[in-house]
């Protein structure tokens, strides 16, 4: 029977410590050599038995040899078994791992028997030199757990002996022995000892000055200034929607709101605070849910409490109670200038609590434990009518325990022992007043539902406000000229038998009554007689719930109306009223979700063409803040749209593609790769299978998209990329080539493309050739229904346009009603191919007219085709001939044609002009539009079915075709995206800039109607930057073209600054103004809060006020009459120079507006960067080692520098290279390997340049493993 491995152990060991007794008398008289015989000699036993073990025991076998060790109580027998443990090691007859890995995990090595924990850590120093790296690693880890044990206070005596752990510590700590990579070891020490925790105190300061040595390196990895900050300020801030957003460098922690620093280095200690500040700006944004929901990684899809979220919404509302406190001018009837936030609030505190981010019952405790002993009750009414929005609309659905904990709120802040008065009806701050009260009812009324035992008697200070609402709710006669229809709805949403009526009496209101008829635009076309829309301060009036129940009934409406094919369009009132509802983002589920995603579908389904081009109207003229998810969905719902044969009727098709248009033109340059990039699987749904034009245009935005965000910065090629794809579907969709001064323009890649994909172009000569049989034929014909025929057949080339032209020039007329059925026959969709044709016939004739009276009946008869015969509309053939591709003499005569035709003739100009002086682009604040809408097209009739034809033969036929109803459109408001895309081509080609400047001159003034004004100039003077370098006074006359026709809507200060306005509007071609250092301070100073007019950012261009002051900052910038090169070291200097404007306390700020301002520049401004970092590093300060031989770290540190007065220039540069790159495009980052590898490695030639290099790029790794792998990848072999 074999024998136990614990029993043959046992009597291997005991025949060993036999030996150790009997050879313990001789062992002073022995030599070294003797020992280790002695030692090798006792362990043979041990040795054969070892031999005999399987692998898979090996660890039990010495576990129960430590244990036998451990066992015994003799010194000196313990010393000599460890002296044989160590022999076995040396002589590799036990892995050093194993034997390490038993001793410290033994559960008798405790520090009270001092002399074992002496012996065993000494004889672990001894072998742990074998152990391999990843065994070392694990073993520090047992060590410091094991160290840990040791109390506090141990006595005096024995603490030498407990320090032969602290050697061993020392010893795997030791760079020099090599025992351990220092960056795993530290790895496991910050795990066991995060920031703010001291090491035990056996180890003193070897952890402290260990971790400390990676101090410098964590400083290499993180933004040089971040933890410079005064009080209640962040040193880095984004601007909201603004394409840096975007990225990584925003995300925090969900649980701790600190930013997610990789790897456990001894970062400083501000940069592991909770960046509450840096969430508490953001959360203050309008319109920044997403980038909250990005910053901090919350899904819509997954229910997740945040409850830092949930802690700063509350600090956000006790932030607003207290602005309301301290307002000077604070009226309780008009709600001061804390409205807009209270405004916002709302809308914050609704979807975090919707989507279940933040819990409203512990929001509510929380407010009520930071409120309480404060006195803030002026905004008291603002904060009820904020928790009335969550309640009216929720109450139904939850638990009514969830709601009581607002009446804690209530008695804290209502503490008046008298009834509160009624305020005055008529102003629409009197809702907010009755706020407190109308929770009141919807919690007495969810009690009764629930036969709850909790019901809450009217508190006696609210009694005046109640009794109101019951007499109110008791007239069945309610006005519209109070506020009491909002107050009645507000208090009794949750009621539906109170409801009924107040909201049956808005609804009528916009609805009309059903006998009353009005006449719309065009002919046949009559709507339901209601025109004033509900105002906006009565919509504002209403809580979330209430507003919910009215655009559900519009909806609701409108598909009725849509199924029923009903004779009578949607009453005006009705359509703009909706309109106004979509802004609201509280409400998107039934508002701008419901509209693409259910309106639309159905009204096309129900093919309510008259209803489908109302809700197009709407959607070009008075919807603001869309999400793009969204635009792109309903561009893509067009293009499906666009192929329906019933759409192809003249104004229904002018509608799709109008709005089409402006959708394409309107995406964003942050845009436009994340949402094209969800089609990337079929390109196809967001492309036009047939309009050249749209896919153009689409092309345009695609490459000044990538220009501006500098996606193609560093590649030659569109290989790889997410628009290949998409510009492989258009040519195949609809070849077409670009004109060499546009193609020029496009990134590289996009020219590259373009010139491998070249498409054969149709000789002019073979056209003209072409239009002249075609006239032959004509003529031959005496048959009318011969002609109809011919030249309406399908396959028939698209010259009849061609034809028509040559008709008029050669005979002066069209008296032949046969045309006319020919261009119906043709059909919208098949005619755009024939202005296409025309445009290029047009450019053929002119540049072959002797000109003079030649070309005055030229651009007569183009005028007669457009505003007399009304063959086609300006807007199209105006765009035809802007897409062209032509070259040389070609395009300017193209150009001209276009100047011709909207300035030679006074019909376009003239309704410019009126519709200018007669109207306002504030649609929100107007009750009148309809009124002033239908006198415009009394005086300027737009005829969309050839009535000109039909008015021109003898006797002229009276038509009346059926109109669409147009609610908001006209030919002057369809031409602004057409205007944007002359001027762009226009640009282009140097020789027409005087065209172009008389263009601005006569028809600047539509850009008051623009909703992009500031984006369309930035976006262009930052696109056409190198075409408008030595063209400063074309950039002067753009830039004041736009401006000024918006002076009248706009309040001063609100754009340009006074400096600008007074000295670089004014041309001084000899003495040309050059701004000064204040001159660039005091506007980068406009972008800290405050310097701009606050307004209701919902109907505004931008979504909130720091956005604003990023694009005007930038538009005035690249406006200047200054190379950008200069304007760069301009705004580098602002800091970099002792400026008296910008406060010391305040730096950091001054530099992140820097850095937003100079990376939302093109590349000439920014890349001045580049040269002063080549400044700094080849400075004597990091040429000469000398003199920060000690510790040049110091002289980097721009914290320390800055805190104590020693500023360096180097120290500096590093700090404002951080906040530059912290805000770049991972394109713009993208040319920091390139600049490495070529302007700084060659100058690189000692440690402490190298060192400055580090410190540069070390925190921007990250952003490149995550966003650009391949740029680590092209550093690492440079």
């Amino acid at each position: 029977m074999a024998l136990s491995m614990e029993t043959q152990l046992q009597s291997i060991f005991e025949d060993v410590v036999v030996n150790i007794n009997m050879l313990c008398f001789r062992m002073f008289m022995d030599t070294p050599e003797d020992e280790r015989t002695k030692l090798i000699s006792c362990l043979g036993a041990f040795r054969q038995y070892w031999g005999t073990l399987p692998q898979e025991s090996h660890d039990q076998c010495v576990q129960w040899i430590v244990r036998f060790i451990h066992s015994q109580h003799s010194p000196k027998r313990i010393s000599f078994l460890y002296d044989c443990l160590a022999m076995a090691v040396e002589t590799s007859l036990l892995p050093p791992r194993m034997v390490c890995g038993a001793l410290i995990s033994s559960d008798s090595l405790e520090w009270e028997r001092t002399q074992l924990w002496a012996l065993t850590f000494k004889l672990i120093r001894k072998i742990i030199g074998g152990v391999d790296y990843k065994g070392v690693r694990d073993l520090l880890k047992t060590i410091l757990d094991k160290i840990q044990t040791i109390p506090t206070t141990v006595s005096s005596a024995v603490v030498q002996q407990l320090l032969a752990a602290t050697k061993v510590v020392e010893y795997i700590l030791d760079r020099n022995a090599c025992l351990l990579p220092a960056y795993l070891a530290v790895t496991e020490i910050r795990k066991m000892y995060p920031e703010g925790q001291l090491s035990h105190w056996l180890l003193g300061s070897v952890i402290s000055d260990f971790v400390d040595s990676f101090r410098p390196t964590a400083r290499i990895n993180s933004i040089s200034y971040i933890c410079l900050k005064a009080p209640r300020r962040c040193s880095l801030l984004p601007v909201v929607n603004n394409s840096g957003a975007i990225c990584n460098s925003w995300k925090l922690d969900p649980t701790s709101l600190c930013f997610p620093l990789r790897g456990m280095l001894p970062f400083d200690k501000d940069l592991f605070e909770p960046q509450t500040v840096l969430l508490r700006y953001v959360l203050e944004q309008p319109y920044s849910r997403e980038m909250v929901c990005n910053m901090l990684g919350l899904n819509k899809q997954q229910k997740q409490r945040c409850p830092v979220l949930e802690e700063q919404l509350v600090d956000l509302v006790v932030y607003a109670m207290e602005r309301s406190e301290t307002e000077e001018h604070f009226d309780a009837d008009i709600g001061g200038t804390s409205q807009l936030l209270w405004q916002h609030l709302s809308s914050q505190l609704i979807f975090f609590v919707l989507f279940q981010f933040a819990s409203f019952p512990h929001m509510v405790l929380s407010l009520h434990q930071k409120l309480a002993g404060r006195g803030l009750i002026k905004g008291r009414d603002h904060l009820m009518w904020v928790l009335l929005q969550f309640i009216s609309g929720s109450i139904q659905k939850n638990a009514l325990a969830d709601f009581l904990p607002v009446m804690k709120l209530f008695d804290l802040l209502y503490p008046e022992k008298e009834c509160i008065p009624v305020p005055d009806i008529n102003k629409p701050q009197s809702t907010h007043s009755f706020a407190m009260t109308c929770i009141w009812i919807h919690l007495n009324r969810k009690a009764q539902n629930d036969n709850s035992k909790l019901q809450i008697p009217i508190p006696h200070s609210l009694k005046l406000h109640h009794e109101f609402l019951q007499q109110s709710l008791r007239n069945k006669t309610l006005g519209m000229s109070d506020y009491k229809i909002a107050l009645l709805c507000n208090a009794y949403s949750t009621n539906s038998e109170c409801f009924t009526l107040p909201m049956g009496v808005l609804v009528e209101t916009i609805y009309g009554n059903g006998s009353m008829k009005i006449n719309l635009p065009g002919t046949s076309c009559v709507a339901s007689g209601s025109v004033t829309p509900l105002p906006m301060n009565l919509l504002d009036s209403l809580t979330v719930h209430a507003k919910m129940s009215l655009i559900h009934s519009i909806a609701t409406r409108v598909i009725k109306l849509a199924h029923a094919k009903s004779p009578h369009a949607l009453a005006p009132a009705l359509v703009e009223t909706y309109s106004r509802l979509l802004v609201y983002m509280e409400i998107e589920s039934l508002g701008i979700k419901g509209f693409i995603s259910q309106l639309l579908p159905n009204v096309f389904k129900s093919h309510a063409w008259g209803i489908l081009h109302t809700l197009l109207e709407m959607f070009s003229y008075r919807m603001h803040h869309i999400q793009p998810h969204y635009r792109v969905q309903l561009l893509s719902h067009l293009h499906s749209l666009a192929a329906v044969p019933q759409t192809n009727q003249n104004q229904l098709h002018l509608c799709v593609e109008s709005t089409a248009l402006r959708l394409i033109t309107a995406l964003g340059s942050s845009e436009v790769q994340p949402q094209f990039t969800r089609f990337l699987n079929d390109p196809k749904t967001v492309l036009s299978a047939e309009s050249e034009e749209l896919n153009r245009a689409l092309i345009l935005t695609l490459a000044r998209a990538t220009h501006v965000t500098d996606f193609f910065t560093g590649s030659d090629s569109i290989h790889g990329t997410w628009c290949k794809d998409i510009l492989q579907t258009i040519m195949t969709f609809t070849p077409h080539n670009w004109a060499s001064h546009t193609l020029s323009c496009f990134p590289a890649p996009l020219q590259a493309f373009f010139k491998q994909n070249n498409v054969p172009q149709e000789s002019r000569f073979n056209l003209k050739k072409n239009v002249e049989e075609e006239y032959r034929k004509w003529k031959s014909m005496a048959n009318e229904n011969d002609i109809i025929t011919h030249f309406s057949m399908q396959g028939s080339p698209p010259l009849f346009l061609c034809l028509l032209w040559k008709m008029l020039l050669e005979t002066d007329h069209i008296n032949q009603i046969g045309f006319r059925s020919v261009l119906e026959r043709i059909g919208a969709r098949a005619l755009v191919a024939h202005v296409r044709t025309f445009a290029d016939f047009l450019v053929y004739e002119f540049s072959t007219s002797a000109g003079g009276q030649q070309l005055n009946k030229c651009i007569e008869i183009l005028n007669d085709m457009v505003w007399k015969y009304n063959i086609v509309t300006l807007d199209r053939l105006i765009l035809c001939l802007a897409m062209r591709s032509h070259e040389g003499n070609e395009a300017q005569v193209c150009y001209f044609i276009i100047q011709l035709l909207l300035l030679k003739p006074n019909d376009f100009r003239n309704r410019v002009n009126d519709f200018v002086k007669e109207n306002s682009p504030e649609h929100w604040l107007q009750s009148d539009w309809h009124n002033k809408h239908m006198s415009y097209h009394k005086k300027y009739p737009e005829k969309l079915y050839f009535e000109g034809l039909a008015d021109q033969v003898n006797p002229p036929m009276q038509l009346q075709p059926q109109y669409l109803p147009i609610y908001f459109g006209n030919v002057c408001l369809r031409f602004l995206p057409v205007f944007d895309i002359v001027i762009h081509r226009f640009l282009e080609l140097l020789p027409v800039s005087k065209s172009l400047e008389t263009l601005l001159d006569h028809l600047g003034g539509l850009y008051k109607f623009h909703d992009r004004p500031v984006t369309y100039l930035y976006n262009t003077l930052h696109y056409y930057e190198r075409h408008l370098r030595d063209r400063t006074n074309l950039k002067r006359k753009l830039v004041h073209a736009i401006m000024s026709s918006l002076k009248d809507n706009r309040t001063p200060g609100w754009c340009l600054s006074e400096t600008y306005l007074k000295c670089g509007m004014n041309p001084r071609e000899d003495n040309v103004w050059t701004p000064d250092d204040t001159y660039y301070c005091k506007l980068i100073g406009r972008l800290s809060p405050g310097p701009f007019p606050n307004c209701d950012w919902r109907f505004n261009e931008f979504p909130n006020p720091a956005a604003h002051a990023l694009h005007v900052t930038c538009v005035e910038l690249m406006a200047l009459a200054v190379p950008g090169k200069e304007v760069g070291n301009a705004l580098l200097n602002v800091v970099l120079k002792s400026q008296p404007l910008v406060p010391r306390e305040n730096i950091t700020a001054w530099m992140n507006a820097i850095g937003l301002v100079i990376t939302a520049l093109p590349e000439p401004y920014w890349i001045v960067l580049h040269d002063r970092i080549v400044s700094v590093i080849g400075s004597p300060a990091l040429t000469s080692e000398t003199e920060w031989a000690g510790y040049p770290f110091a002289l980097l540190d721009f914290t320390a520098c800055h805190q104590s007065y020693s500023e360096m220039n180097c120290s500096y540069v590093l700090a404002l290279a951080h906040a530059v790159w912290h805000h770049s495009s991972i394109g713009q980052l993208s040319l920091i390997p390139k600049f490495l590898s070529e302007t700084l490695k060659p100058i690189v030639q000692t440690e402490f340049q190298l060192l400055y290099v580090y410190h540069l790029v070390g925190p921007f790794l990250q952003r490149f493993q995550q966003e650009r792998t391949r740029s680590l990848y092209c550093n690492k072999y440079n």
